[in-house]
């Protein structure tokens, strides 16, 4: 009876608001976006990878290291350095599209937007955009530039306000100067909003955005109490069927992401990386550690514990896409999905572990985040190492997926007993049956 209600409870309260943040289109061109970018920022972080070997300075001479780092170098500073630039027409691109509109001129519209407002240092005649500016400082504003220049071109679209050209006129050129009205006036509302700007104390909408919005939000999504809500967020939208992580990466990933990029650029100075909370530390070591919601420790605890024919055989299917991070066997098959027998575990694990890793990180035991982004497939234990540049992190994953497993064991052994029970029962009846019919 507790339990319906406390279902009920959950369903009235969570559903409604997983349903409209799954399907709200800004969200969703945020999520998207970002996954255009991926490709990209995965590729750089390999190469930060390569370049940064341990112990690759003791074997090589220093100038031996130095070239082999500078050759290395145009990887990441071409991908990771100026990531906001692909965020922004990723984003622009999907919304645009959304719209129905002509996608492409909606995501190079929304770049040009922000490289208007972004600001240039002069040297000699020609001005030059501080790569800073396109990574982790500027990322929050791209991002809002990216939605609101799109719906400004949508907005000139709708009223018509385009140039129309006369039937045989090859379709690129007609699509080019249909564009060139919407596009112009959307530039142009940009190029006043930095002229505006630039006679307040701010200077530039960036100094604006960054001091008064994004620092201090950034600030609050760095902390260990936002970490853990967000986590608990997660694992209660996939209780109920839904991606947790889509649906709350959607909100925290500009937050979590700029913090990576930060720890990156620290990384990359040789300065101490600050954020402990970041992208890597919620996917890496948090709730993508062998499949959302650290299913491989599941899979541990059924080969550990299972009596029962049905838990023993999921095991077995969901053992090997485990190592590649991938979950479906488990949520599915134990089932975990609105099942309240594991939601106990479900939500506590994943708590625990933050905090463990959290004050492992903050008393230095594992090094942070160094920033790089390595593919969501990568198994476990590598996953750490490349994550933080040391085998410390690779330990820190093997030692969370002990505790996840531990914290599991009791709510499996229930379940499996359940099972096991229900197999008897069964396997009795078939005996029964048998007799009957001899």
């Amino acid at each position: 009876m507790e339990n319906s209600k406390f279902m009920q409870f959950m369903e009235r309260f969570f559903l409604p608001i997983a349903d409209k943040l799954n399907n709200n289109r800004y969200l969703g061109a945020l999520r998207d976006g970002f996954m255009v970018a991926l490709p990209i920022i995965i590729f750089g972080s390999i190469f930060v990878v390569i370049a940064n070997i341990p112990f690759l300075d003791q074997l090589l001479s220093e100038d031996a290291y130095n070239a082999y780092k500078d050759a290395l170098g145009p990887a990441s500073a071409a991908t990771l350095s100026i990531m906001g630039m692909f965020v922004i027409v990723g984003i622009a691109y999907k919304l645009t599209a959304y719209y129905g509109g002509d996608a492409i001129y909606g995501g190079v519209t929304a770049l040009a937007s922000f490289l208007i407002l972004t600001p240039q240092v002069l040297e000699d005649v020609t001005g030059v955009i501080p790569t800073s500016s396109l990574g982790a400082e500027g990322l929050f504003l791209g991002i809002l530039t990216a939605f609101i220049s799109t719906e400004l071109f949508r907005f000139f679209v709708k009223k018509n306000w385009m140039i129309k050209m006369p039937q045989g006129v090859p379709e690129a050129v007609s699509r080019s100067f249909s564009s060139l009205i919407p596009i112009s006036f959307t530039l142009s509302i940009f190029l006043l909003i930095r002229i505006l700007f630039s006679i307040t104390p701010f200077e530039t909408i960036q100094n604006f955005i960054y001091s008064v919005i994004q620092e201090p939000i950034t600030a609050l999504g760095s902390g260990l109490p936002a970490a853990i809500i967000a986590v608990l967020l997660i694992q209660v939208f996939w209780f109920f069927g839904l991606h947790g992580q889509i649906i709350v990466n959607s909100i925290m990933d500009p937050i979590w992401m700029t913090l990576s990029l930060e720890n990156y650029e620290a990384y990359q100075a040789g300065e101490e990386r600050l954020h402990i909370v970041n992208n890597q530390f919620i996917d890496t070591f948090i709730v993508g550690m062998g499949g959302s919601g650290m299913t491989m420790a599941v899979i541990l605890g059924l080969f550990i514990i299972a009596k029962s024919r049905q838990l023993k055989q999921l095991g077995k299917i969901g053992g090997p896409p485990s190592v590649f991070n991938v979950n479906e066997p488990i949520i599915f098959g134990l089932p975990i999905i609105l099942n309240p027998l594991v939601l106990i575990p479900w939500l506590l694990a994943p708590v625990i572990i933050t905090i463990v890793t959290y004050f492992s990180m903050s008393i230095g035991l594992v090094p942070v985040s160094t920033g790089v982004h390595v593919p969501w497939t990568t198994p476990i234990f590598i996953g750490g190492m490349l994550t933080t540049n040391s085998i410390a992190g690779g330990i820190m994953q093997l030692v969370n997926l002990v505790i996840v497993t531990l914290i599991w064991i009791p709510f499996l052994k229930l379940l499996d007993k359940r099972y096991f029970s229900e197999e008897l029962a069964g396997a009795s009846k078939e005996i029964a049956a048998g007799k009957d019919k001899g």
